[in-house]
């Protein structure tokens, strides 16, 4: 199938790679010229584990991409994988998405067959009738021949390419049974070789399939992160209660990691904007609610248990990971944000380390002190805060002697506690 891709941002390049490794013909659009070139050369325009080689073995063969949507009728269906970002009261900006909508219907005015536009892109049920399905059929002009379906994304960055090609589920929305077949048809080169499971439903559905799902883990990590908070008030280890509720199949042992809590482009965003879309609706979402409180609050009890240790005011704390998560440079909602502007309205002096998002961080904040590695953070360091995960922060050892006073406060339990130093986690 010739398959195109509107957007090239985080989801439109996965799965515009994606596609054309299932053995696709693949257009991505993108109105940035810039992000154009880069992906006609073969590189990625973000940092995804695996993404690159795609793009490599198949731009130039299965794979272009151009900033015309002249592609978009000559294509079998189309995905519109456009970002929408969070307005200040939680909703979802559908600027961009409801224009690139629009562009396509426009490409599509003249065609005589049917075409399939896909929602990619995250949004709200109620955005897609009253929205973005209206913008699509305004720019066709009317054309019946053109449908809009809805298939979301369960893609965690850091791991994005292996969760496109060996998906746990497939949710197929349409409006009829020739758009469930057409989407069958884009995914079975994939469903020949995995056993995934396939929900076909109706696009409004399948929308709210994709908030459920990460408001539901959200909401169990803020649960696990509150239930861990109430064992470090008993001098419980929370990681061996969670790890024997775990094994309890209701439960399951995935997400009951307590920490410093959840960030990234989808959790804070899904579920604000599924609270907001609650709301609109007239109805309260208390647990939701509750689970950004508790997310909220996890930084600050990280800053307290420091303070116990260290006198903030003038002290020199590392913070160790700035990065949502490991094996991404992604910083957005990062728990490394709010711990440093804690940090310095108690006056401390920061030095921060990450392996690969140093950069994006000076872009917020580029008044801090960077180091180049774990070891030069933590020399003559007052204390430590330990934020991301990356597996090289396991291995360090010695590099604490030379800490100005080795305390460290572990939000992602990831250090080896050792003699000579004062250990605290943070849920346990």
């Amino acid at each position: 199938m010739h398959i195109s891709v509107i957007g090239s941002g985080y989801v439109g390049t996965t799965i515009a790679a994606c596609f054309a490794e299932l053995g696709h013909d693949v257009t991505a659009i993108d109105i940035d010229e810039e992000v154009v070139a880069t992906l006609n050369d073969g590189r990625a325009p973000i940092d995804e584990p695996g993404l690159e080689d795609l793009l490599e073995t198949h731009v130039g063969d299965r794979l272009e991409a151009t900033t015309s949507y002249d592609a978009v009728p000559e294509s079998d269906v189309t995905f519109l994988a456009i970002g929408t970002p969070s307005n200040e009261d939680g909703s979802i900006d559908l600027t961009a998405l409801e224009a690139a909508a629009e562009a396509t219907g426009e490409a599509l005015a003249d065609k005589s067959e049917r075409h399939l536009v896909v929602i990619k892109s995250t949004v709200t049920p109620t955005s897609i009738e009253n929205v973005l399905e209206p913008a699509v059929k305004r720019g066709a002009d009317g054309n019946d021949n053109v449908e809009v379906g809805m298939n979301p994304e369960f893609l965690r960055e850091g791991s994005a390419v292996s969760d496109f090609l060996s998906p746990d589920k497939l949710v197929y929305g349409t409006n009829s049974e020739w758009g469930t077949e057409r989407l069958h048809a884009v995914f079975e080169p994939l469903l020949e070789d995995h056993d995934a499971d396939v929900v076909e439903t109706d696009p409004q559905t399948a929308s709210m399939i994709k908030y459920a799902n990460n408001a539901f883990l959200a909401s169990k990590i803020s649960l696990v992160n509150d239930l861990g908070n109430v064992c470090k008030e008993f001098g419980l280890d929370a990681y061996e209660v969670m790890e024997a509720i775990g094994l309890d199949d209701r439960i399951s042992e995935q997400f009951l990691r307590s920490g410093v809590g959840w960030g990234g482009s989808c959790f804070p965003k899904d579920v604000n904007a599924i609270i907001a879309a609650a709301r609109e609706a007239g109805y309260d979402p208390a647990l939701l609610e509750a689970t950004v409180e508790v997310n909220d609050q996890q930084p600050e009890r990280l800053l307290e248990l420091l303070a116990e240790h260290v006198d903030l005011e003038g002290a020199r704390i590392a913070v160790l990971g700035l990065s949502f998560k490991p094996q991404t440079d992604d910083i957005r909602n990062s728990r490394a944000i709010p711990t440093i502007e804690r940090l310095q309205d108690r006056g401390a002096e920061i030095v921060a380390y990450d392996p690969v998002a140093i950069e994006p961080m000076r872009e917020r904040f580029p008044e801090l002190e960077y180091a180049d590695s774990a070891a030069d953070a933590l020399e003559n360091a007052d204390g430590t805060v330990v934020v991301t995960d990356w597996d090289e922060f396991a291995t360090l050892d010695e590099e604490f002697d030379t800490m100005a006073s080795p305390v460290v406060v572990d939000g992602r339990r990831i250090i080896q506690p050792r003699e000579n130093m004062t250990y605290e986690g943070l849920t346990w």
